[in-house]
């Protein structure tokens, strides 16, 4: 068997508790975890998937279906003995609230205990003004308490928020004024919000986030090392190494948008360009704006089609090689099993990068290193938020709180 072969035959994400005394918290989370990651399941399952005895399940279980976090489902009925009964996470057994605060737009979602949005709220704008940002937070906050009952609200378990680390940064290659840039050099954003609310608050990098969903929602549940490489105004990432999201002692392991392009030479002159100067939405969007075309199709299906095809087509043919140079390098450093793809466009523009890419791919040299596989992203735009809201959600209710918030020392 080789390594490969020994990588997929492990488990992945797989929740085992004890059965030992002083461990209840723990084992009820195991519990949780077990049904997020394989669905609805009777007892006899769960006792299988997480090594606990049935008498502990079921005491477990009773105690979650009163508490309101599992639901019982119809009992299904087999040829031998008793009928069994899937028990399944109650959607309204709790809440978080995710926040996407990016370069060109913000989300704000609700979201239930199944990790499904009930409410979804967008702002685009063209710069990120901290007012404008913090402001239009404070409304969607009050709307959402509005929105859910007395009960429900004591049911949302807290915020979290992506943003790019420097919010402030590359102001020349964005166009915003100075003053906004300075501002956000100065703010605390995650202080600010929490300001605005009793909630408990958490903040990630943004691509992170997106990561962090891909891996508890999405492919990462069945790949346990990969790169996830995000494509939006800035191309970015985030690294999983053994089921866990890596942050490094930053928070930018996984930052492959700063990744050089060639080597520095040994004269003076500028520094080699960076991989987002190149596999980035925001020079995409330079094409449009060149040809005359409306920015605003590089997020939606016009991308694919006349008179935006030519200009996507272009992209796509520089920054597929940028990509496959970014993988190459990762794969040769971190022995990945795979690598996931994900963006703020529309699936037919990621099918036909991922397609790009993989030739591109095929014309290096994977003598000394195993090529990683590639995989389209499943979840898209909402993925930032989404890991937002996932935050409280696992540190209230997974097994390890540290899956993807601990920052390595």
């Amino acid at each position: 068997m080789n390594a490969r072969d020994t990588q997929a035959a492990a488990p992945k994400l797989q929740p085992r508790g004890s059965s030992q005394g002083g461990l209840r918290q723990y084992n009820e989370r195991v519990v949780l975890q077990a049904i997020r990651l394989h669905g609805a399941l009777p007892a006899a399952e769960i006792a299988r998937v997480t090594r606990l005895t049935a008498q502990t399940v079921s005491s477990i279980t009773k105690r979650l279906v009163d508490d309101g976090l599992l639901a019982r489902g119809e009992p299904v009925r087999g040829k031998v003995g008793q009928p069994s009964v899937p028990l399944s996470l109650a959607p309204d057994g709790a809440f978080a609230i995710g926040i996407k605060v990016g370069r060109r737009s913000m989300d704000v979602v609700l979201v239930d205990f199944t990790g499904r949005s009930r409410k979804r709220f967008t702002l685009a704008y063209r710069f990120a003004d901290p007012d404008i940002v913090l402001a239009e937070i404070d409304r969607r906050l009050k709307e959402i308490r509005r929105s859910l009952g007395p009960g429900q609200r004591e049911r949302v378990q807290g915020i979290g928020i992506a943003a790019p680390l420097m919010m402030g940064g590359w102001q020349q290659l964005l166009g915003f004024p100075e003053r906004i840039g300075e501002r956000w050099n100065r703010i605390d954003l995650q202080a600010e919000v929490a300001a605005l609310t009793k909630l408990p608050v958490d903040l990630i990098k943004d691509t992170a986030a997106a990561c962090v969903a891909e891996l508890v929602a999405g492919r990462g549940r069945s790949i346990r090392s990969f790169l996830y490489v995000f494509v939006d105004t800035f191309i970015g990432g985030g690294l999983v190494l053994d089921s866990r999201l890596r942050s490094g002692l930053n928070g930018n392991a996984g930052a492959i948008g700063s990744l050089p392009l060639w080597l520095a030479g040994d004269r003076p002159g500028p520094p080699p360009a960076q991989l987002l100067s190149i596999a980035s939405l925001l020079d995409l969007e330079r094409r449009y704006a060149a040809g005359g075309l409306d920015v605003a199709a590089a997020g939606d299906e016009r991308a694919m089609s006349a008179p935006w095809l030519a200009h996507t087509q272009a992209w796509i043919g520089e920054a597929s090689v940028a990509i496959a140079h970014a993988i190459d390098s990762a794969a040769c450093l971190l022995d990945l099993e795979g690598v996931i793809v994900d963006g703020s466009f529309s699936r037919p523009l990621l099918a036909t990068l991922l397609q790009a890419t993989d030739a591109a791919l095929g014309r290096y040299s994977w003598e000394g290193v195993t090529r990683p596989a590639l995989h389209a992203g499943s979840i898209g735009s909402d993925a930032r938020a989404l890991g937002g809201a996932l935050l409280p959600l696992y540190a209230n209710f997974a097994p390890d709180r540290e899956l993807f918030l601990k920052v390595e020392d």
